[in-house]
C-alpha cells in the first residue's frame, strides 16, 4: 500500500468529507453479529469513531503514523499501525470490515486473502468511497479542467478505479446489491481549497514543480466561487460482499 497522505495528515483530517451516518447506518444494517468491527486505512479515524456507537470494539489500522496521530479519539476505537495487507488479528474475528476510499492502493490479491482470514464466516465486507465532486457549472468548468488537465497526469494510476466508481475493482465475494448514495455541502472557499490540497495529484504537481497548482486557478475559482450556491455533491461509492 501506497502512503500518500502522511505530508498533510492535518489538512487530511481537517478537509476531507464525512460520510453521512444514513449511509453508515445502511452497511451496519446487513451485520448480524455487533460485536467487533475493522476500519482498514483508517486515516483520521472518520469512519471508525461512526461505527463506534454500534460495535463493543472497533480496531482502525494504518500505515501512516501521522494520520494516526491526527485521528478522533474514542474509547472503544483501538488503532494500530499495519498495512492491510499483512495484520496481527486473530482468525475470524470481525463482524465487519469496512475500508474507505483506500481499498485501490492495495495489492487486491493479498488484502483479500487477509479479509478471508480475519472476517467471521457470516461477516461483511463493505468498500466505501467518493469519486469526483460536482458544484455549479461554472465552478465545475475551473475544477474539471484543474482535475483532468493541470493535475490529471500527476494522479497514481490506481485512481482509475474511483473514476470507475469501483466497478471494476476485483471483488471475490458474494455481493450485495447496494443503495446509492451521495453527500452535500456547503462550503467556503477556505474549505474548498483545503480539500483540494489534501489531493495527492496535487501533492505530487508540489514535489515535482515546486509550486502549487491550485494557484494556477485560485483567482478564477474565487470569483467563480462567490458568485454561486457554494454547494458541493459526492457521489458516493459502496460495494458490500459476505464470504463466498
Amino acid at each position: 500500500m501506497k502512503d500518500n497522505f502522511s505530508k498533510q495528515a492535518v489538512d487530511y483530517s481537517k478537509f476531507r468529507p464525512q460520510y453521512p451516518r444514513e449511509m453508515i447506518e445502511y452497511v451496519i444494517s446487513f451485520v448480524s453479529n455487533k460485536s467487533i468491527a475493522l476500519d482498514v486505512a483508517t486515516g483520521n479515524g472518520q469512519v471508525a469513531h461512526k461505527l463506534s456507537p454500534y460495535f463493543q470494539k472497533v480496531y482502525a489500522t494504518d500505515i501512516s503514523q501521522k494520520q494516526l496521530d491526527n485521528a478522533i479519539q474514542v474509547k472503544n476505537v483501538i488503532y494500530s499501525k499495519e498495512a492491510a495487507e499483512k495484520t496481527a488479528f486473530e482468525d475470524k474475528i470481525f463482524d465487519l470490515i469496512v475500508v474507505a476510499q483506500a481499498i485501490h492502493w492495495f495489492d487486491f490479491d493479498v488484502f483479500y486473502k487477509e479479509i478471508y482470514r480475519v472476517l467471521k464466516p457470516d461477516g461483511i465486507f463493505a468498500v466505501m468511497g467518493y469519486g469526483l465532486f460536482s458544484t455549479d457549472p461554472d465552478s465545475d468548468k475551473i475544477l474539471n479542467n484543474f482535475y483532468y488537465n493541470i493535475v490529471g497526469s500527476y494522479w497514481d494510476a490506481e485512481r482509475r478505479y474511483l473514476d470507475e466508481n469501483y466497478e471494476t475493482i476485483p471483488f471475490p465475494f458474494e455481493e450485495i446489491p447496494s443503495k446509492k448514495f451521495e453527500n452535500q455541502f456547503v462550503w467556503t472557499f477556505e474549505a474548498l481549497i483545503g480539500y483540494l490540497n489534501t489531493w495527492s495529484s496535487v501533492q505530487h504537481y508540489i514535489t515535482k514543480n515546486n509550486q502549487n497548482p491550485i494557484d494556477l486557478i485560485y483567482d478564477d475559482l474565487k470569483a467563480s466561487w462567490q458568485n454561486n450556491d457554494q454547494k458541493v455533491t459526492f457521489p458516493l461509492l459502496l460495494r458490500i460482499g459476505k464470504l463466498k
